[in-house]
């Protein structure tokens, strides 16, 4: 296997795309979802960034929308009380699927994505990059003095 090298991209996902139809009624959806206040301006008229407490950002964005998406999930949201975040789904009117091995379930925006909500252990990190290699240079050699 090869060695890690230094990479100018790091190994963090900084933020998810979400396509959907309507970027105020997706703003105000994700935003009940999530427990969040609907802060923050639509950008360009077709980007909503949802506010999260943690890690990677979520990104709505209403431009050329093409979906549903709905063969595989998007991605999932984590929670620590599976049972919960089925009722809470359920309350908000999402479709939502039965709990799967105790600990996912699948459900859909109301753009027909299809996200997960999972109560699993966190991702291990990433190793850390591996140092810069160093640059070494010849000293400046003085011109003699005459």
């Amino acid at each position: 296997m090869p060695s890690p090298t230094a990479s100018p991209i790091d190994a963090h996902i900084g933020a998810v795309f979400i396509p959907v139809r309507d970027i105020r009624a997706a703003r105000d959806w994700y935003c009940r979802l999530l427990g969040a206040e609907p802060t923050g301006e639509i950008l360009f008229g077709h980007i909503y960034v949802v506010p999260m407490r943690h890690g990677s950002g979520l990104v709505l964005d209403s431009k050329d929308f093409s979906g549903p998406h709905d063969r595989k999930p998007l991605f999932h949201f984590n929670t620590t009380d599976i049972a919960a975040a089925r009722a809470s789904l359920a309350a908000l009117g999402a479709p939502h699927g039965d709990i799967v091995d105790g600990a996912f379930l699948m459900f859909k925006d109301p753009d027909g994505n299809l996200l997960m909500v999972a109560d699993v252990p966190p991702a291990p990190p990433a190793p850390p990059a591996p140092p810069a290699p160093l640059s070494v240079t010849a000293p400046a050699v003085a011109a003699p003095v005459a």
